[in-house]
């Protein structure tokens, strides 16, 4: 019999996404929803369970909460299991090799105190996962990969725009895939190759150069704090200056939700029939579904190029648009360019254009919310972000580039 690799995934789901703005005062950032009824963490579950990889450590710190009644025992992925399965890493204070107190500071930072767990466990490979893009990969290939070239760490990569490139970890290629240099959130990138935070270690170059950072950047350290940052920072430059690092092109596609134009963008790519993520029936988005009934469209309402979820009651207009669970969208209202979140309703002869409108909000009657702007692009300065259990009052108008904090009444 051949036998599979041990492998340990760790899904890092504890940034605060303060880019993200109002959408994360009250949630982490992979809690968000995408495509009306799922959330970003279930992107990388869901890879890992059609990778058929049964170990996964879901690494939590801020506001982990809302993530817990989703993903739970993690269920829908096939991971509430006896032996393995699913295990939460909340902050933690403890006296072992690696343990800090507090707040990780950083992705690195997170691995490092999590190394002493890593060295007990003795995986073969390290499968680390950020839980804030979309993306469907099947690591098995990843894996199989980093053992045949023997690699000490294999990055996952996309292709992005030059702009987009300046915000993420670039990486320049040599022969046979090859990782040459690694630049970190760079103003002029060399390439639009970008790691797409999806990485394979092997378990002891990822631990010995974690300790070996950590004691050269001591002095930069506190009592909460490594000193190792992110993994650009540090870890992968270092990697990848002592070679054996390769690059593993995603096939499909892959999004970074980083900012809530990209994330309005990305609902854009959706619409557009640009997100293949979910075209493949053997390989599923695995999520927690909501216990609703099918939605309703009613007689007289119009909708044209949207996504409409489960409970969601449509007598107005939706155009270009993404309704999430429960939505209700009243008659003579409209509803364009925009991103509802689930039990929001949009009241009669209420307008919402360009807007991403969290859970549980009343948009009033006769209430403009927003303007489409000229051309396609709605860049951050034009959208309107309504944060969670918020009321716009009836005849209320919201210019385009306003928040409204969750609780808001206007």
């Amino acid at each position: 019999m051949v036998r599979r690799p041990k492998v340990l995934a760790i899904v890092q789901a504890g940034g605060k996404g303060s880019r993200m703005d109002v959408l994360t005062h009250e949630r982490a950032k992979p809690a968000l929803p995408f495509a009306g009824q799922y959330q970003l963490v279930d992107f990388a579950l869901s890879s890992l369970a059609h990778s058929g990889v049964t170990d996964v450590w879901l690494s939590v710190q801020y506001l982990a909460n809302s993530l817990h009644k989703h993903v739970a025992n993690g269920r829908p992925w096939d991971l509430d299991r006896t032996r393995g399965g699913l295990q939460w890493l909340p902050p933690q204070e403890g006296s072992g090799a690696a343990s800090q107190d507090g707040f990780s500071a950083g992705n690195g930072d997170d691995l490092y105190r999590n190394l002493d767990a890593i060295r007990d466990f003795r995986p073969d490979v390290v499968l680390v996962l950020s839980a804030d893009s979309v993306c469907a990969v099947d690591l098995r290939d990843v894996v199989d990969q980093h053992l045949d070239r023997a690699s000490s760490c294999t990055i996952v990569t996309a292709e992005v725009t030059r702009s987009q490139a300046s915000d993420k970890g670039v990486v320049q290629l040599g022969r046979d895939q090859s990782i040459t240099a690694f630049d970190y959130k760079p103003e002029d990138p060399a390439t639009t190759t970008v790691a797409a935070e999806i990485f394979a270690y092997d378990p002891a170059r990822l631990i010995s150069t974690l300790e070996d950072v950590r004691i050269e950047r001591v002095d930069a350290a506190d009592g909460e704090d490594s000193g190792i940052g992110d993994f650009g920072e540090h870890l992968i430059p270092r990697l990848v200056e002592a070679g054996a690092v390769h690059a593993f092109e995603l096939p499909g596609y892959w999004r970074d939700l980083g900012t809530p134009s990209e994330y309005v963008a990305a609902h854009r790519d959706l619409l557009a029939g640009r997100v293949d993520v979910f075209d493949d029936p053997e390989r599923p988005i695995l999520t927690r579904w909501p216990e609703l009934p099918s939605a309703v469209i009613r007689r007289g309402a119009a909708v044209d190029g949207s996504v409409v979820s489960a409970g969601a009651d449509v007598a107005g207009t939706v155009v270009r648009s993404v309704l999430g669970p429960g939505v209700r969208v009243a008659k003579g209202a409209v509803v364009e360019d925009s991103v509802i979140f689930a039990a929001t309703s949009i009241e009669a002869g209420a307008e919402v254009r360009a807007s991403v409108v969290d859970s549980r909000c009343t948009i009033g009657r006769g209430a403009r919310v927003g303007a489409t702007p000229p051309g396609t692009r709605i860049g951050d300065d034009r959208l309107v972000l309504v944060g969670r259990d918020s009321t716009v009052r009836r005849g209320s108008v919201i210019p385009p580039g306003s928040r409204l904090e969750p609780g808001t009444s206007v």
